[in-house]
């Protein structure tokens, strides 16, 4: 029953942290060109990366990969939707006083 399996695989990655006045970020690029999509999961292993302000580092690790079954897949995509409607409820409009 392939509609409730999850496949998983390990591959290597690198994961790129910066921590400056510009930037806090971190990304994790997956070797291999492999396609995220809805409901999958990326674990990437090792201990946890610390870094100092001002710091940019680049590590290279392994990461495992779950591919979502076709329902989770599916059923991602289907709530993604209702999350999405929270984004109209900003408004930018000018406050004035009366």
């Amino acid at each position: 029953m392939i509609a409730l399996h999850r496949t998983s695989f390990d591959t290597p990655c690198r994961v790129e942290i910066e921590h400056s006045d510009e930037f806090l970020c971190a990304h994790v690029v997956l070797d291999g060109d492999y396609a995220i999509g809805p409901g999958d999961r990326v674990r990437v292993h090792g201990a946890p990366i610390s870094i100092g302000f001002g710091e940019r580092r680049i590590v290279d690790r392994i990461a495992t990969v779950e591919r979502a079954s076709t329902i989770e897949r599916l059923w991602t995509k289907f709530a993604g939707h209702f999350e999405m409607t929270e984004l109209y409820e900003v408004s930018f409009s000018d406050r004035t006083t009366v």
